[in-house]
């Protein structure tokens, strides 16, 4: 849902203020490196492609070790990356649910 007019220069005050008030910590906000989408595509790429060599080379063990290797550090990598992204992998739990 979009910001209305008011909101919108309320919230541009807000920055002005925090650049005016700490401008180092503007500066170091600024530079917070946001996790990308490449990360995410190259990691799933590379456990497909991991599995697909495993499965092709099974009778080359040489071969097929070489893709588990990839499938495996390409799945830490994807978790990883989406963990970053504010993945979670157990339930949340409701709030109602904890006071019982």
């Amino acid at each position: 849902m979009p910001l209305d007019d008011k909101e919108q220069r309320i919230l541009a005050e807000i920055e002005r203020q925090f650049y005016e008030e700490d401008p180092e910590l503007a500066r170091a906000v600024k530079r917070i490196e946001r996790p990308s989408r490449v990360g995410v595509r190259l990691s799933l790429l590379g456990v497909i492609a991991g599995l697909a060599i495993v499965i092709a080379y099974v009778s080359y063990t040489v071969i097929a070790v070489l893709g588990f290797a990839l499938l495996v550090a390409s799945a830490t990598s994807l978790v990883t990356a989406l963990r970053l992204r504010g993945w979670r992998s157990e339930p949340s739990e409701p709030e109602d649910s904890l006071s019982e």
